[in-house]
């Protein structure tokens, strides 16, 4: 039996392309342990993301004529209002990404104020969020009903597809529209490293074929290519130049769609009321 995963994109697209960048800045490292904060060192990593790694790439998608999604957490709102400014004047789409990056989906009432205090930073920036994305995909169902009730288009958290789809809430009405990732299209497994759980930093070359493998398949299935990415990790020279070496591999396969988060999930729900996906 055949599952089909195919959408019918926009103008005959094969398969649509999310770029996107996790800006979380310092909130990376203080969301895993309190005590960074007195820690320069650690958090000059994060902060390496705001001071160079969101203009090089802005410079880099603005070379390449590409449209990107920022989920970016409230407290790198509050922080770093300069670099939000600068994402939304190059016209960029600015995501909901929490308000510190707490992992706090197994407590509803820290959840939520998480989500409600991210949502006033980003309303305080000028930014009415259509997405967002959990930290580290950890979301709850009523973290998906909260989004629902204010107004969100879409949610880029979850793992189970590589198509989008519709949630559909615990009361039977109409949650927002998943948009699917996965780990292995994300920077983070292959090059975030931390002195106090220390890994290997994998080869570009490693990210690059895994990336490529993916594409190669997606494309063919015909759904969503959703690559996650960092500023602070993505954003360091030679994987600027990786993600043009990406971005050129994609071009050589016909009728691709490079989109943002709220471009695909509208384009999908425009089909979903035409009864097509």
């Amino acid at each position: 039996m055949k599952h089909d995963t195919s959408v019918p994109w926009p103008n005959g697209a094969r398969c649509a392309v999310m770029l996107t960048f996790d800006f979380d800045a310092e909130t990376l490292w203080t969301s895993r342990d309190e005590r960074n904060w007195n820690r320069p060192g650690v958090l000059s990593q994060g902060r390496y993301g705001a001071k160079l790694g969101v203009p090089k790439l802005l410079e880099m998608l603005s070379e390449e004529g590409l449209p990107a999604t920022f989920f970016v957490p409230g407290w790198t709102v509050e922080n770093h209002r300069d670099r939000v400014d600068m994402i939304l004047k190059e016209g960029h789409e600015i995501g909901h990404h929490s308000y510190s990056h707490k992992w706090v989906a197994d407590d509803p009432a820290a959840e939520a104020e998480e989500f409600e205090r991210g949502l006033a930073s980003l309303a305080a920036a000028g930014v009415a969020p259509k997405g967002f994305r959990s930290p580290a995909g950890e979301v709850s169902a009523g973290l998906l009903a909260t989004q629902a009730r204010h107004g969100l288009l879409y949610d880029s958290s979850l793992m189970d597809d590589v198509s989008p789809y519709r949630h559909v809430l615990a009361d039977g009405s109409k949650g927002p529209i998943e948009l699917p990732w996965h780990w292995s299209l994300d920077d983070a497994p292959f090059a975030l490293f931390s002195v106090a759980s220390p890994r290997p930093i994998f080869p570009n070359s490693n990210m690059l074929e895994i990336w490529k493998a993916e594409f190669r398949e997606i494309y063919r299935w015909g759904g969503l290519f959703d690559l996650v990415m960092h500023p602070q990790i993505t954003g360091r020279p030679s994987r600027i130049a990786l993600l043009r070496e990406m971005v050129a591999f994609i071009r050589t396969f016909p009728s691709v769609w490079f989109a943002t988060g709220a471009q695909v999930a509208e384009a999908w729900a425009a089909l979903e009321a035409e009864g097509k996906v």
